[in-house]
């Protein structure tokens, strides 16, 4: 038998256990914290719905709930809930060690049955769960004491993975089976740093230290999140002091902000990356038009002159710390290449390809500006594209559907670095998160989703990445490096996974 337990290194059981949010207007007390949050939470279920494959909203969920397995900043693994995990080993059944002693927010004792549950539950296709493809490769549980027994189904290479990532969060049985889905978005319990004192939504949330938290109490007593979606408005609240830490804002904004007394910040990057989704109609059918958006964009100039240097440019859906990264792999910036692309389809300047691209304005830094710079440098070789913009859960709507624009801005989080968690769900046809629906993709990807030879896997993802990078079925654009302020009152722990987590916050 394979178990997989790894020890927390350098940083406290308190600080990996406090996954949190932020506090109270100005911070009037010594335990109380308040951050401006660029997105609102829509729901309090971290496993159903689109809100939950949402990554920029883990973070909140992350405060309340526990997930099967946590990582640390750097996403490398670590005990949490399951103290222990792995397969057989023939990988025919897996099993689970569950950590004693914990409790929910409503005192009532945390068992092995909460497990089950939570894995049953998230497999059900009733559910909702936008992730029960994966969840249902498993199952015919058994618990013995602590100990959790379950017969593989159908082999998922990345099944643990999953259990550190979105919708990987273990549910209250009893309470939720109680009160029912309705009650539980009012009054939500998990086994997290943090409880929910107080919730209004589209405004703000408020949240209590758990004293009982299994990994230890988190440094700050109360936390207010703001939910302030206009990244100016962001900039105004942590200038103001009515709020101590803030994220996702301009970075000539992040440059002046930290220049300032009393301010500081860090800007690393994240697991976060900026593309444009092609979606297989209209004018994105012709290959000609695709390669040519691809190599009209001159992404490092992106990078240096519109995000002042912060990220970096990217050529597939991988990043550095991606396990099927391949540097390889590079598309050429050839503006002339690309009009000679477009005559071929008979377009030029003078003669444009005409199509919508849709983006969100002020959800990611420069974001707009970003795609507004994109259509410029289209325009000179023969695109003419119009800008739609929408909110984030707009994007996740239309997607879902399969009726995004022919091209689309969206920020990607693979916080587990898994080539399936890339580019496998954002061009796979029949995946939910990906618009690109071509036979030959799909028939390439197929063979690695259950293929148990981990070196053979990731070289097909390899070579899926080179594949779609020559069709142009994607556009890459940047690796964004995240940008926080914070007071110096306080000390924050950047997360590489770009999950903003008060309960790794101390007073400084």
């Amino acid at each position: 038998m394979t178990l997989n337990r790894r020890e927390l290194l350098g940083y406290s059981a308190a600080a990996l256990g406090a996954t949190a949010l932020g506090l109270p207007q100005i911070a009037k007390a010594a335990g109380e914290l308040t951050i401006a949050y660029n997105v609102n939470l829509p729901s309090w279920d971290p496993t159903t719905g689109p809100s939950a494959v949402n990554p920029t909203i883990q973070g909140l969920y992350q405060s309340v709930f526990d997930q099967f397995i946590p990582q640390k900043p750097d996403l490398s693994f670590a005990p949490g809930l399951l103290t222990e995990w792995g397969w057989n080993d023939d990988r025919t059944k897996i099993m689970m060690t569950v950590r004693d002693g914990v409790t929910w927010h409503d005192g009532s004792p945390f068992t092995a049955e909460d497990v089950v549950w939570s894995l049953e539950r998230a497999g059900k296709v009733e559910t909702g769960n936008p992730i029960q493809f994966v969840w249902s490769k498993i199952g015919n549980f058994k618990i013995d004491g602590n100990k959790i027994t379950g017969d593989v189904i159908a082999f998922e290479p990345t099944l643990f993975k999953w259990m550190s990532f979105l919708t990987g969060y273990i549910m209250p049985k009893a309470y939720y089976e109680k009160v029912g889905a309705e009650d539980f978005e009012k009054a939500p319990i998990g086994t997290g740093p943090y409880m929910v004192d107080k919730f209004e939504r589209n405004a703000f949330l408020r949240l209590k230290a758990n004293p009982n938290y299994w990994g230890g109490k988190p440094a700050f007593e109360n936390v207010t999140i703001k939910f302030v979606t206009d990244a100016a408005s962001r900039v105004a609240e942590i200038e103001s002091g009515s709020s101590q830490v803030t994220l996702e804002i301009p970075y000539e904004e992040y440059d002046r902000l930290i220049a300032k007394d009393g301010l500081a910040g860090s800007c690393k990057n994240v697991s976060d990356i900026g593309m444009i989704f092609f979606n297989d109609i209209d004018a994105m059918l012709d290959k000609n038009v695709r390669q040519a958006a691809v190599m009209a964009v001159d992404k490092k100039l992106l990078v240096d002159r519109l995000l002042r240097g912060y990220g970096q440019p990217i050529d597939t859906l991988e990043t550095p710390e991606y396990a099927a990264y391949d540097a390889s792999i590079k598309v050429e910036h050839n503006p002339e290449k690309a009009k000679e692309l477009l005559a071929a389809s008979g377009y030029s300047p003078e003669k444009p390809v005409k199509f919508t691209i849709q983006t969100t304005k002020g959800f990611k830094p420069k974001d707009y500006e970003m795609i507004q710079a994109i259509v410029g440098m289209w325009r000179k070789v023969g695109i003419e594209a119009t800008i739609e913009v929408y909110e984030i859960a707009k994007h996740y709507e239309l997607r879902a559907a399969d009726k995004l624009a022919p091209a689309a801005f969206y920020n990607w989080g693979n916080a587990i670095g898994d080539p399936t968690t890339s580019t496998g769900f954002a061009t796979y046809g029949p995946s939910p998160h990906s618009v690109w629906d071509s036979q030959d993709l799909i028939d390439m990807i197929n063979p690695l989703w259950g293929e148990a030879d981990e070196a053979k896997r990731i070289a097909g993802w390899k070579a899926v990445d080179k594949y779609i990078a020559e069709q142009a079925y994607v556009l890459p654009l940047i690796q964004y490096a995240q940008p926080i302020v914070h007071a110096k009152g306080v000390n924050v722990v950047q997360n590489v996974s770009g999950a903003l987590l008060p309960a790794l916050m101390t007073p400084a």
